[in-house]
């Protein structure tokens, strides 16, 4: 292994050696470069698993402390880049750390400015100008910390290198552990440890020269002898070093003359140059290095000695090695004393011989007193002494931008990191701000005595200006009023100041013209971060607070939810809001912009209000600048909906008007924020003369109590139920699609017909506890995942593990029986047939452990069956009313017909439901599962966020709602006004990124309840709207995006548009809820549909136009498909019309099945919208409404068969369709890359990499279509595979749009061909329907098999790839030529054989495939594509000839031959 970095080897060292690592961060949005390794630390453990405990503590924190608590540990290390700040806070605390086994290594860049500031409150100060040297020193430090129990400083140069081999950490333990080697004294050239180039007779020894001769002893320096078993131990540890490194670790390297008339002594990074009668000695020693040593390195020969040391920032006047050699030479006997210069170096690499040449020449003629410099530094130090302002997080301006545009000009930020360069580092301090702001405010109220006394002398002052400042002085503390009368004012006081009555001197007119600035009302925040939690006596927070001034705080805490645990135990991070809510006058609020914008805005603007301190604690969480928006809202998310971050304002000045002063935003609250609640409740209702309860405290406390009495109310109706019914029976079931639902609540129903007690539920609302209460259960169970329980029983299922665990028997009174739902096919292995049912297997088998007796077998529901899951249904039915006695009873009432989607369309009053009251509910951040089929029409999808679903689960909140909204734009075509108008809905209402969809439209996640009003309203503003972009009517429109073909796209754009108008549902219900209009006179007027009726469509229908040769709509796969037939002009003569395509599947279910479109004949443009139209309408009127699975039109198509249906659609249209004309497709993806159109124009058409548009480290693509969308004059076209092109572009805007598409990376089209045409929809974490991954997963699959395209030279060729998360088929898998739909974490239906061009579905290969097994399939399969493929043979089309497949011909023959062919038929689909 090579290690290639300093600090990639001294962090594995330091792993390797230590019981602690301390990492201090650098300030953002800079990462630790140790980080990476302690992240990977593999081979750095030893055989018995041994790892430090690694602690990552922020920039802003007392590193010292940190050290200090780890007194217990045998050795730590610390980890830092070097920085004036961090290491000076480390000094206080050297005295005692010296005395501890303590490794500071500190990563330096040309300065030790810093670092050298500890050398003189430890006993050994090493430094490494090299990678190999940083790793041996490391080793050195290490040993020398733990034997000697002392604190080492381990200075390096940051920079790349090879250290050769790497040592086991197992070989490193036995080094650290070994017992300690006897010194061996090293002579004068350090020769026992090192060798130099040359033997060296130091001060005589050995030499006849009788001038200087040997050094005498008495004139030796006394030796500290602390000292000198400082450096017994570094010879020591050096030599237990060397044995194990096997190369020599010096204190010292000496190149250059053997008898020189000049010795240079250097400190910092090595450079070579070999100059006449010069010697150079370069120290790693720093200390301890006595005189004695000291002057062992200086031969007799020199006439002076130049100490160079690379400083670029030392303030004293002698540098620190200086000072040393310079006393030690004074104990020379030499009759000419050396003359010693002091130097400073620069950057290296900047050093020529030539400039060593002249440097020594320099130092011949210059006193000794002066300071010397070699090298080109003036860039370095210049660098260095400028004082730039701190970096501000990207991320943080989502805070200091509201801050902005809430207070405008009268925002100021008293710690700005603007004023570093004027004032120093100590601007941005909370001390030194608060300075600022108490002289500010002295300041104004200065001016304040002098309004007030020249009002007392209304002769000096103009009349209007006396009016003004009379108002001023009563409105002083108004901002708004401030600002007004300041536009007044100025102008007044502008002319005052040119005119005779101006009086100088020390009067109040004087007085009032130098401090006029201070008329407005400033809103002064003082912003820092959550390193001032940990002490808030040293970091200024306990002064801000305790001040009384009126200043804002506002303290941006970054700290990941799922990072929280990974801070150091020893230091305790103060909670500042409670710290400043018990100061009783300090305005507090708790907020987090990535959850509830609207109350950081009420916060912001409370504070401000506030007259005196305000905190305000912001959540902002991230590790790096880097880290995606949508990380940022997930981590948000889990902090708050689980109280780690709860919302809340606290405004002390309420409680005046008795009012509570604290309102809590959020559910969830922490322990200690909830015990300061009741404690101060409790006070206040002592103090109050007429004591009442705070509503909002103790909520909590009144909805236990109604919840209770509800309960008990429910319990006592079931006990008198009980007395006049039969057998009580509790119906529980789990279940994600809602099938088991429907079972259950069948069952409950018919238990309640046959006189029985019976009450339903979900299984996770009942504990153990509860059930073992219960005499006669039920329970109905479907499978999630492999082999899982659904969503809302897992909470049950694991108590019931745990209970088993521990051997109880809870349930011995209990009763039950169990009825599972699944699929024997579903996983098709007989290594994987234990999934099937196991939920309910394991459930019944388990809960008799309990000690619960069944009351009848288990029953099993398999889809599989002629029946589905019916068929085992109606055999365990009777068994249940046989064990409870009432098997006998004849039911004479009808039973229930259950509530479908028809019923809720048709009870809807055309799509209203009860939409409109739902989202006034606050108290749920859903809406009604009705009213959630209902919002498709209006183009909206109720979602939760999955990643966060269990954990909100466990803690008894309801999931994460959000909403998607998707778009209604035909064509996929919009200018760039609209444009920005969505990007702009992306950020202020969704999560920041929105998705291109294979519809060519706009989609966006992550919109909550409140938001979805202003969402709609700003997407109609654009001249857009959400009307019909999902529900069961037609849906967008979509048009080939044909770069090239300007003319025909106008053409057959204008033919979608009118289409898609021309089948739009007429019902005002989308007007009235979203944007507010009314219908006159009440419900004088009736919405009518005209063509959609009440029940709408069965299921949704989908319309694409395709402009051959280009197939990228896959026009096959929709409802209707138009293919445009161009004449020998150019211009469009017709369409041949396609029926019957559709994609969605049921995982299992051979009576669902992907179909493509047959062609019914020719129409001309004029004929096409009523052709469509007459489809739709007899789909309208044959179609399934009794099963949603087969209620598509292709379903409709088989089922009629297709002449009769084509015979149905030409009778209502009342003339027959021309037979279809010739077409070629050629391919169905996007044609990137740069063309010009028939007018001259020019198209870009970008890779956007499944549809997502967002920024990304590296690729700022959501900024960059931001800022072309402010230039381009031309429009945007969505494609159908999710890329957009940039269309009709003018010569002369041809430059502005490349540079920002340069700028933006936007242009790079460097990709496989397989990357450039793959898809995927989005699944996790927002699609309620996914199974797998599939937008967040299949970038990382398309890396691994593209590096298989690229080993058999494929890496231009296109193969189709898609993936989907569920079989719905959004992203159109099953006409690729390889794809993968999602079936369980982790686990797809892999389908291979599809048509280049959309013209031939795809056939299942394999039923279960994980990663692996899919790369272990196509690596051998490419390989065979590469070598036996014929001229342009697609992929698709060789897996067939090839025999790994078989070719699907029609939609319902998808099934036969599944599974591979020949010998590459899956053995588990024979058997």
């Amino acid at each position: 292994m090579t290690i290639s970095t300093a600090t990639s080897a001294v962090a594995r060292i330091a792993f390797a050696t230590s019981d602690v690592v301390v990492d201090c961060q650098p300030p953002l949005p800079e990462t630790s470069p140790f980080a990476q390794t302690y992240k990977n630390p593999s081979d750095s453990k030893t055989t018995t698993g041994c790892s430090p405990t690694v602690i990552s503590i922020p920039h802003g924190a007392d590193s010292g402390s940190s050290l200090l608590h780890h007194h217990s540990a045998n050795a730590v290390s610390y980890t830092v880049s070097s920085d004036r700040l961090v290491l000076a806070r480390i000094l206080p605390h050297l005295p005692e750390l010296s005395s501890r086994p303590v490794v500071l290594h500190i990563a330096v860049r040309g300065d030790l400015s810093d670092a050298l500031l500890l050398r003189a409150a430890v006993p050994f100060f090493l430094y490494s100008s090299t990678v190999q040297r940083a790793h041996d020193h490391a080793l050195l430090a290490s040993r020398i910390a733990r034997t000697e129990k002392r604190a080492v400083v381990h200075a390096f140069e940051e920079g790349e290198g090879d250290i050769g081999e790497v040592i086991h950490a197992d070989k490193i333990r036995a080094f650290l552990l070994s017992p300690k080697r006897a010194s061996r004294h090293l002579n004068g050239n350090g020769n026992s440890i090192g060798d130099h180039s040359h033997s060296n007779p130091a001060n005589g020894a050995g030499s006849d020269n009788p001038t200087n001769g040997h050094v005498e002893s008495h004139a030796t320096p006394s030796e500290d002898m602390s000292s000198t078993a400082d450096y017994e131990a570094y010879e020591s540890a050096s030599l237990a070093t060397l044995s194990l490194v096997r190369r020599a670790v010096r204190p010292w390297t000496q190149s250059g003359e053997e008898f020189p008339h000049t010795v240079v002594i250097t400190l910092g990074q090595t450079f070579s140059f070999e100059v006449e009668s010069v010697s150079v000695i370069d120290l790693h020693l720093v200390s301890p290095l006595s005189p004695s040593k000291l002057l062992q390195l200086i031969p007799w020969s020199p006439k002076r000695v130049i100490v160079l040391e690379q400083l670029h920032r030392w303030d004293t006047k002698w540098t620190p090695l200086f000072v040393e050699v310079a006393g030690a030479v004074q104990h020379l006997p030499r009759k000419n004393p050396l003359i010693v210069h002091s130097g400073t170096f620069g950057d290296v690499s900047s050093i020529t011989h030539a400039d060593i040449l002249k440097f020594i020449r320099h130092a011949k003629d210059s006193p000794p007193n002066t300071r010397l410099s070699l090298g080109d530094a003036s860039s370095s130090d210049h660098s260095s002494s400028i004082v730039r302002p701190p970096h501000v997080p990207a991320h943080e301006s989502s805070y200091t931008t509201l801050l902005s545009h809430l207070f405008a000009d009268r925002f100021e930020i008293s710690n700005s990191p603007q004023l570093v360069t004027t004032l120093g580092a100590m601007a941005t301090s909370p001390e030194f701000a608060l300075g600022r702001v108490s002289q500010q405010i002295a300041t104004r109220g200065e001016l304040v005595k002098a309004v007030q006394k020249a009002l007392e002398e209304p002769d000096n002052i103009p009349a209007d200006l006396h009016s003004f400042l009379s108002k001023w002085i009563l409105h002083n503390e108004d901002a708004v009023k401030c600002r007004e009368l300041c536009v007044n004012i100025n102008p007044q006081l502008d002319s005052l100041a040119a005119s005779t009555r101006c009086v100088t001197g020390e009067g109040p007119i004087a007085k009032i013209l130098s401090l006029r600035s201070h008329f407005k009302m400033v809103s002064r925040w003082i912003i820092g971060s959550d390193a001032w939690s940990y002490d808030l006596g040293s970091s200024g927070m306990h002064h801000l607070i305790a001040s009384g001034l009126n200043v804002n705080i506002l303290i941006i805490d970054n700290v990941p939810y799922s990072a929280r645990g990974s801070a150091d135990p020893t230091r305790r991070k103060r909670d500042i809001g409670l710290y400043a809510m018990n100061h009783a006058d300090v305005y507090v609020a708790s907020v987090a912009v990535y959850s509830s914008y609207s109350q950081v805005l009420q916060s912001l603007m409370e504070a401000d209000r506030f007259n005196g301190p305000s905190v305000i604690l912001a959540y902002l969480p991230y590790q790096t600048e880097d880290t995606p928006a949508l990380e940022v809202l997930k981590e948000t998310k889990l902090a708050v909906d689980s109280g780690y971050w709860p919302l809340y304002r606290w405004d002390p000045s309420k409680e005046k008007d008795g009012k509570e002063p604290f309102t809590l935003d959020s559910d969830a609250i922490k322990n200690e924020l909830k015990e300061f609640l009741d404690r101060h409740n409790h006070l206040s209702q002592l103090t109050r003369p007429k004591p009442d309860l705070a509503a909002e405290i103790v909520s909590s406390l009144g909805e236990s109590l109604q919840e209770a009495r509800k309960k008990r109310a429910q319990q006592a109706y079931d006990e008198l139920l009980n007395a006049v019914s039969g057998k009580p029976l509790l119906v529980l079931y789990a279940s994600d699609g809602g099938a088991a639902e429907k079972k259950a609540k069948r069952l409950a129903n018919r238990a309640k017909a046959r006189g029985l007690a019976s009450t339903i539920a979900t299984i996770d609302s009942y504990s153990i506890e509860d059930v073992a209460k219960e005499e006669y259960v039920a329970f109905v169970t479907s499978v999630a995942g492999q082999g899982e329980p659904p969503q809302n029983g897992r909470t049950f299922f694991k108590a019931v593990n745990a209970t088993v665990g521990r051997g109880e028997k809870p349930l011995s009174e209990v009763k039950y029986s169990v009825f599972g739902m699944g699929d024997s096919h579903y996983w098709p292995r007989p290594e994987d047939a234990h999934y099937y049912n196991r939920p309910g297997k394991e459930l019944f088998a388990k809960l008799e452990v309990l000690g619960a007796q069944p009351f009848a077998e288990i029953g099993l529901g398999n889809d599989q069956d002629a029946d589905g899951p019916e068929t085992g249904y109606k055999i365990w039915e009777p068994l249940v009313w046989k064990a409870l006695g009432v098997d006998a009873v004849e039911v004479t009432e009808a039973e229930p017909e259950p509530i479908t989607n028809e019923h809720m369309k048709i009870a809807s009053n055309y799509l209203r439901g009860t939409i409109a009251e739902g989202l006034e509910d606050t108290s749920t951040g859903a809406i009604a599962p009705t009213d959630g089929q209902l919002t498709k029409f209006h183009g909206i999808y109720q979602q939760d966020d999955r990643d966060i679903r269990d954990e909100r689960q466990a803690e008894g909140v309801e999931p994460a709602y959000s909403f998607m909204i998707r778009v209604r734009m035909p064509g996929g075509v919009c200018d760039g006004k609209q444009w920005l108008a969505m990007d702009q809905i992306a950020d202020e209402h969704g999560n920041g990124t929105f998705k291109i969809t294979t519809r060519q439209t706009f989609q966006f996640h992550g919109v909550i309840k409140r938001h979805l009003k202003p969402s709609i309203q700003a997407i109609n503003r654009a001249l857009l709207d959400t009307l019909a972009a999902c529900g069961d009517v037609n849906r967008n429109v979509i048009v080939s995006a044909i770069p090239t073909l300007s003319q025909l796209h106008r053409e057959v754009y204008e033919f979608a548009k009118t289409l898609s108008e021309r089948l739009l549902p007429r019902t005002s219900a989308y007007h009235e809820i979203w944007l507010d209009k009314k219908l006159v006179a009440g419900d004088a007027v009736k919405d009518f549909e005209p063509l959609y009726g009440e029940y709408y469509l069965p299921r949704k229908f989908k319309i694409a136009v395709a402009v051959p040769p280009t197939n990228d709509v896959d026009v096959f796969t929709n409802d209707v498909g138009f293919i445009a037939i161009v004449d020998d002009h150019g211009k469009l003569a017709g369409f041949n019309v396609t029926a019957g395509g559709g994609m969605g599947v049921t995982h299992g279910s051979k009576k669902t099945y992907p179909r493509l479109g047959s062609i019914l004949g020719f129409c001309t443009p004029e004929q096409g919208h009523e052709v469509a139209e007459q489809i739709m309408l007899t789909q309208r009127d044959n179609g399934n409404r009794a099963d949603r699975k087969n209620a598509r039109l292709k379903y409709t198509i088989d089922r009629m068969g297709l002449d009769n249906f084509k015979a149905e659609v030409e009778r209502r249209l009342g003339w027959k369709l021309q037979p279809p004309r010739h077409y070629v497709f050629d391919r169905n993806i996007d044609d990137f890359g740069w063309s010009v159109d028939q007018d001259g124009r020019h198209n870009f058409l970008l890779f956007i990499e499944n549809g997502r548009v967002q920024d990304e480290p590296g690729c700022n693509f959501k900024t960059g279509l931001r800022e072309l969308a402010k230039i381009l004059k031309g429009t945007f076209r969505m494609t159908a595979n999710q890329h957009i092109m940039l269309a009709g572009i003018e010569t002369p805007d041809l430059l502005d749009i490349k540079r920002v598409l340069a700028e933006y990376k936007l242009d790079n089209l460097n990709h496989t061909g397989l990357r450039l045409s793959s898809s995927a929809c989005v699944a996790f974490p927002t699609c309620g329907l996914a199974m797998a991954e599939s937008e967040r997963y299949l970038p990382l699959l398309i890396n691994k098999v593209e590096a298989i395209c690229e080993e058999n030279g494929l890496r231009n060729d296109s193969i189709v790839m898609r993936m989907t998360g569920c079989p719905n088929g959004c992203a159109r898998p099953y006409v690729a030529e390889v794809a993968f739909v999602g079936k369980a974490p982790g686990t797809y239906l892999m389908l291979l054989g599809g048509g280049y061009y959309g013209e031939r579905l795809n056939k299942i290969y394999r039923e279960s495939v994980t990663e692996v097994e899919i790369l272990a399939i196509l690596k051998p399969m490419i390989k065979h594509y590469a070598l036996e493929r014929r001229d342009g043979e697609r992929f698709g089309d060789f897996v067939i000839r090839a025999g790994y497949i078989a070719p699907t011909t029609a939609g319902k023959e998808w099934y036969d031959d599944m599974g591979g062919s020949g010998i590459h038929r899956e053995v588990t689909v024979a058997a």
